[in-house]
């Protein structure tokens, strides 16, 4: 145990966290099972540690980190390590990979049954179905998603300011003041590129090649991610890795599943499981015809963020496919996102009709009276239906 709170101790007194995540304020920590949920490489590990600088002093005994990466738990269960921690009086354990130990989700209700003075707060996979999967922890855990930066966030890290979220509805109808607050400060256009090449993922700040890391990120979303939380067996990776190239190569559109399944050699059934799992791994998005879900067949596959597109060799970067492509993840946290397979515009919330256009386009589809469009290669809006695109990176 006092290894285990050495390193607490060094992990909180080394995090640097520059930029507050927002997820921070949304989450109520007066709940006794927290699960933090993911993508790779989006700074869970760095979540929980900020949390515990934030409510903790470095040495107070009452808060403990643990990683399930620690070989130390491939004989001891969470259930009895959290028994000792509690009796010491411990009463905040942190728990980081949490799908590392096969049982875990029998371990965190019998922590919760065993001691009710002791808060878990765990991460894993955004692969993982919390309350689906593990039905003894439907009425108890309480769960979120933590994102990769959003445009707001990266700017604020980029220039030190403090530019706070807007609700889809507030950017709709105040834009044009919202602008005005933010344009004297700063000029998004000269940040926006590089959020869409590096900015998702936190660790760009690394003193390392982006590329390369967010490569690896992805093939561990893959090889662990995909393949340990659905235990599928390590000879069908090659085909799910197959089908997330193809789909890359393929842009944004509608997948054609019988020559998806031909090209990969399985059954288009699979074919359509795989394609779900990339998109629970947070590799891709399917976008679907309003009132339609899995397992039918989206209207379009597109990657999960713009920097993903960047990253797989050789693909030809159309700015369309980028601008829509951060268009769609940037609404997805809070807001349903349609697309029918011949309309060229998404259907928000099932009700709103928004457009992502070039802002230099004099294209007559701009007229149509009932579509919000989000306009790209401007700073600034044009009356109440033009709202430039980077503007909807500040809904998170």
């Amino acid at each position: 145990m006092e290894a285990f709170f050495r390193t607490h101790a060094y992990l909180v007194e080394h995090t640097n966290a520059p930029v507050r995540r927002g997820l921070m304020d949304e989450i109520n920590w007066n709940d006794r099972l927290i699960g933090i949920k993911g993508t790779r490489g989006v700074g869970k590990t760095t979540f929980l540690l900020q949390y515990a600088k934030e409510n903790f002093r470095c040495d107070d005994r009452q808060c403990l980190y643990i990683n399930m990466n620690n070989f130390y738990f491939q004989g001891r269960g969470i259930a009895d390590f959290a028994g000792e921690f509690y009796r010491t009086g411990g009463r905040v354990l942190l728990i980081d990979q949490v799908f590392k130990q096969p049982t875990w989700s029998s371990e965190l209700r019998k922590c919760y049954d065993l001691y009710p003075a002791l808060k878990i707060v765990f991460t894993g996979s955004s692969v993982m179905r919390l309350k689906e999967e593990n039905p003894e922890l439907n009425q108890i855990v309480k769960s979120y998603n933590l994102r990769g930066f959003s445009f707001r966030e990266f700017i604020n890290l980029m220039t030190g300011n403090d530019f706070k979220p807007y609700t889809l509805s507030e950017i709709i109808n105040n834009h044009d003041r919202i602008i005005k607050q933010v344009l004297p400060k700063v000029s998004p256009n000269r940040y926006f590129q590089d959020y869409l090449h590096h900015g998702f993922y936190p660790f760009f700040q690394e003193h390392r090649n982006y590329s390369e890391n967010l490569l690896k990120t992805m093939n561990m979303m893959t090889e662990v991610d995909i393949l340990l939380i659905k235990q599928i067996e390590l000879k069908y990776l090659t085909k799910i890795k197959k089908l997330f190239y193809q789909l890359a190569l393929d842009g944004p559109k509608a997948p054609n599943v019988s020559q998806l399944a031909n090209y990969i050699e399985t059954s288009r059934a699979t074919v359509m499981n795989y394609i779900k799992y990339l998109a629970d791994a947070r590799l891709i998005n399917m976008i679907y015809p309003v009132g339609q879900v899995f397992p039918k067949k989206p209207s379009k596959v597109m990657m999960h963020n713009t920097n993903l597109m960047y990253a797989i060799y050789p693909i030809k970067v159309e700015r369309q496919n980028v601008m829509e492509t951060f268009f769609v993840n940037s609404l997805w946290k809070d807001h349903k996102v349609n697309q029918s397979t011949h309309e060229n515009f998404y259907t928000i919330d099932e009700t709103m009709r928004m457009k992502v256009c070039d802002a230099q386009s004099t294209a007559k589809t701009r007229n149509t009276s009932d579509v919000i469009y989000a306009d790209y290669n401007t700073e600034v809006g044009a009356g109440y239906r033009h709202i430039p695109l980077w503007l909807f990176g500040f809904l998170y």
